[in-house]
C-alpha cells in the first residue's frame, strides 16, 4: 500500500537524539525478550539479513517475539506456508497483515453494494490467509468519506457492513480478529476513520469481539495526540498497538513521544498483544538497524 512507502530512511539523521543509558539498571544482554511483543517488518533488518527467513531468525536472536507484514496476502501461498513454518520455528507471532484498505474509495462509508461485495471479498481472503499463517489479526482501513451523505448514515452503513463481516469470520470459524485503523489527516486526508474515540464508537455500535481498534500511536500523536488518556478511555475495544515517533515516523527515542512511558503504561494495563513497529529506520545500514534495537531496548526499561 502507498502509504507504508515510509519505510526508506530519512535523512535527518544528524539531528537524532542519541540513545540515553537505561534507568532500570544493567542493559539487557543480546536476544532478551522484550518486556512488549514489538513486532519488526520486512526490511527492517535488510542490512543484516538478506532473506526472509534470514531476516526472521535475525529478529529471533536479537529478542523480537512478534513480526507484522503488511502486504502478506499478497504472496504467494508457498511462500506464507514458508514464512509462517519459519515463524513458528522462531517463536514469533504473527502480527497483522492488510486485509482490506483504500484510500480512495468511500468503500465502506458509500453503503454501495458492489463497494461492499469487493470488502466481503477481501474478507473471505484473509481468511484463508490467516490460516496459512496462523494470524490473530488483520488490518481494515474502511476508506474515505462519502462527502453525499449526512455523517450519521456515513456512520450507519460502516457499522453495517463490519456486522457483514463479522458474520464472514464467524462462518468460517475465523481466529481473525479485524483492527480498524485510524489514520492521520496530514498525511491521508477524507479518510473516514481518524480518532481513537471515533473507532471505539464503531466498535461498541458492532458489538462484536471480531471488531476491535488498532491503536497506531504515530497517527493518532499526529491527530490529536493525549495518547495515554486515550488508551485509557478506549481500552476495552483496542486489541493491537502500532508505533512510531514524530516526526519523522521512526523508531522511538527519534521524536516528541516519550515511548518509555507509553509502553510502561500499556504493559501495566496488562496488554501482552503486539505492538507492530510500523515505521522507518531513523539511519541507515547496520550502524542503523543496531541503534533502532538500543532505542526499542531503552524505550522497553523501565
Amino acid at each position: 500500500m502507498d502509504r507504508r512507502s515510509f519505510l526508506v530512511a530519512g535523512g535527518s539523521a544528524a539531528l537524532l537524539p542519541t540513545v540515553s543509558p537505561s534507568l532500570a539498571g544493567p542493559e539487557p544482554r543480546r536476544g532478551a525478550p522484550f518486556r512488549l511483543n514489538y513486532a519488526p517488518h520486512f526490511g527492517m533488518f535488510g542490512n543484516h539479513a538478506k532473506s526472509m527467513e534470514d531476516q526472521l531468525q535475525f529478529a529471533a536472536d536479537e529478542g523480537f517475539r512478534a513480526w507484522e507484514d503488511n502486504g502478506m496476502a499478497g504472496r504467494e501461498t508457498g511462500v506464507q506456508e514458508a514464512l509462517a513454518k519459519k515463524m513458528e520455528q522462531c517463536g514469533i507471532t504473527m502480527g497483522v497483515f492488510v486485509a482490506h484498505g483504500d484510500f480512495g474509495k468511500p468503500t465502506f462509508a458509500s453503503g454501495d453494494g458492489g463497494m461492499r461485495d469487493k470488502v466481503l471479498a477481501d474478507i473471505a481472503r484473509a481468511i484463508e490467509v490467516g490460516k496459512r499463517v496462523r494470524a490473530k489479526w488483520c488490518t481494515v482501513v474502511p476508506g474515505t468519506i462519502d462527502p453525499r451523505q449526512d455523517e450519521g448514515y456515513q456512520f450507519s452503513n460502516v457499522v453495517d457492513l463490519l456486522k457483514r463481516c463479522c458474520d464472514a469470520l464467524d462462518a468460517a470459524k475465523s481466529e481473525l480478529v479485524m483492527v480498524l485503523e485510524p489514520l492521520n489527516f496530514r498525511d491521508h486526508p477524507n479518510l473516514w476513520l481518524t480518532k481513537v474515540a471515533q473507532g471505539f464508537a464503531v466498535c461498541r455500535a458492532v458489538g462484536h469481539a471480531r471488531c476491535k481498534i488498532l491503536d497506531d500511536l504515530y497517527h493518532q500523536q499526529v491527530t490529536e495526540g493525549n495518547l495515554i488518556p486515550n488508551i485509557d478511555r478506549a481500552w476495552d475495544e483496542i486489541a493491537y498497538f502500532q508505533v512510531g515517533d514524530n516526526p519523522g515516523r521512526c523508531e522511538p527515542g527519534t521524536g516528541e513521544v516519550n515511548f518509555r512511558n507509553v509502553f510502561r503504561h500499556v504493559h501495566g494495563k496488562g496488554f501482552r498483544g503486539v505492538v507492530g513497529m510500523e515505521h522507518g529506520n531513523a539511519e541507515g545500514g547496520k550502524d542503523g538497524e543496531q541503534k533502532l534495537i538500543a532505542r526499542y531496548r531503552d524505550a522497553d526499561a523501565w
